[in-house]
């Protein structure tokens, strides 16, 4: 089921137009490698890329607990749509 709602979030995610924090990162980035051994460079991109793992985890979470809460609203509403009484031409009450 994961994987059914983790395209259903690929197929509708857009990213954010972040132009200043993407120019911001890169330049921080070219200080990076000018100022660090290799080593560390390694292993401050190492965070850098656990971090934005942890970030598309957490995005994709949200998103499958938002279909999930709509999908529990939409069955629950329906369920109270059937308990109310209807008119005689079938409009609910």
């Amino acid at each position: 089921m994961k994987a059914i709602l983790k395209k259903l979030y690929d197929s509708f995610y857009i990213p954010l137009p972040l132009a200043d924090a993407q120019q911001e990162a890169e330049d921080a980035h070219r200080q990076l490698i000018q100022r660090l051994s290799k080593p560390e460079r390694k292993l401050v991109l190492h965070i850098i890329d656990a971090k934005d793992h942890i970030t598309e985890e957490r995005s994709i979470d949200s998103f499958i607990c938002g279909f999930e809460l709509a999908w529990k609203l939409s069955t629950e509403l329906n369920a109270y749509d059937r308990s109310r009484p209807a008119d005689e031409t079938g409009r609910l009450l």
